[in-house]
C-alpha cells in the first residue's frame, strides 16, 4: 500500500465514520481491502481509490466503512454491566416509573454489531423487570452487521459458553439444514429493533430518552474532540440520573464531559442536569 493509498482511506474513512487509522492500522487497512479488491474486480488499491471517488460510489463507500469496522463481540461481554443493570439501574429507574410518568423503560445499544450486546441487554431485563415494560434500541454504522444482528442466528460456537437454561429460555436449536445454529426466540427480537446510524452524522431519529445507553468499546477508535462530540451527544439522550455505560478500555477522564463516574466504566447523567 503506498502512502498515498493509505492517506486517503484513511481521510475517507475519518471523514464518513470518524474512525482514526493511524499508522500503526496500515496493515489491518490492508488487510480488510483485499476483500473489497476481490467484490469490486479492482487490479489494484490505486484503482480502487479511484472507484471510490467515481460518481455512483456511495454503495461501495459503505462497503468500505463496512471492512474497516471491528464487530468482535459475545454475550455478556464485560458482565459486570449486566449485573449493575439487574441490581442497580433497573430497580432504580422502576421506582422513580411512576413519579416521571414513564410507561417503559428505553435502552439504546448504541454500537449493537451484530446483536450479541442488545439481546444480552434483552435477556438481562426479561429476568428482572417484572411487569415494567421495556423496549432496546439497536444502532450501527454497519448494514451488514445489522442484518446478522436483526436475524438472530447464531452458530453453536457463539453460543456455547451461555448456560442450559437462558439456552432453554431465550433461544430456538435449528435441525436439519440449521443444524448446530441457534436463534433467538421472538420474544425477544420483538423487544429490540434495529436500525442503521452513524453516531456522529446529525440527530438520532427517537423522540424518546433513555433512562440506559450502551456505547461500548466505540470511542477507542476515535480522536478526543471526536470523543467528546460523542459523549455530549450521548449525554443528551439520557434522562436526569440515567447511565451511560462504556467499554472497560475506555474512560472519560481525559476529556470534557458532564457525567459522573459511578464505577469504572459506568456514568450517570447528574439529576439536575
Amino acid at each position: 500500500m503506498r502512502d498515498s493509498e493509505f492517506e486517503f482511506i484513511r481521510s475517507i474513512v475519518y471523514e464518513r465514520s470518524r474512525i482514526n487509522l493511524g499508522p500503526d492500522k496500515r496493515e489491518l487497512v490492508s488487510a480488510r481491502l483485499g476483500k473489497r479488491l476481490r467484490a469490486t474486480n479492482a487490479p489494484d488499491l490505486g484503482a480502487y481509490c479511484q472507484l471510490l471517488q467515481s460518481p455512483g460510489a456511495e454503495e461501495e463507500l459503505g462497503n468500505l466503512i463496512d471492512a474497516i469496522s471491528t464487530n468482535h463481540t459475545f454475550f455478556f461481554r464485560e458482565n459486570a454491566h449486566f449485573d449493575f443493570l439487574r441490581e442497580k439501574a433497573v430497580p432504580e429507574m422502576a421506582a422513580r416509573a411512576r413519579q416521571e410518568n414513564w410507561s417503559r423503560l428505553n435502552v439504546w445499544s448504541a454500537a449493537c454489531s451484530s446483536g450479541e450486546e442488545p439481546y444480552s441487554i434483552a435477556m438481562t431485563l426479561a429476568g428482572c423487570a417484572g411487569t415494567w415494560g421495556w423496549q432496546i434500541e439497536a444502532t450501527d454504522i454497519s448494514h451488514r452487521i445489522l442484518a446478522k444482528a436483526k436475524a438472530g442466528i447464531y452458530k453453536e460456537e457463539t453460543v456455547s459458553r451461555l448456560p442450559a437454561d437462558v439456552m432453554r429460555t431465550h433461544f430456538q436449536k435449528g435441525f436439519g439444514p440449521q443444524e448446530g445454529y441457534h436463534r433467538v426466540k421472538s420474544s425477544l427480537r420483538d423487544r429490540v429493533s434495529f436500525r442503521h446510524l452513524n453516531l456522529l452524522e446529525g440527530e438520532p431519529p427517537f423522540s424518546q430518552p433513555f433512562q440506559v445507553i450502551f456505547c461500548r468499546n466505540v470511542m477507542i477508535y476515535f480522536d478526543r474532540p471526536t470523543q467528546e462530540q460523542l459523549v455530549e451527544r450521548l449525554a443528551r439522550r439520557l434522562v436526569p440520573g440515567g447511565y451511560l455505560f462504556v467499554g472497560h478500555s475506555e474512560s472519560l477522564t481525559h476529556i470534557t464531559h458532564r457525567l459522573k463516574m459511578i464505577r469504572p466504566a459506568i456514568y450517570q447523567k447528574p439529576a439536575g442536569a
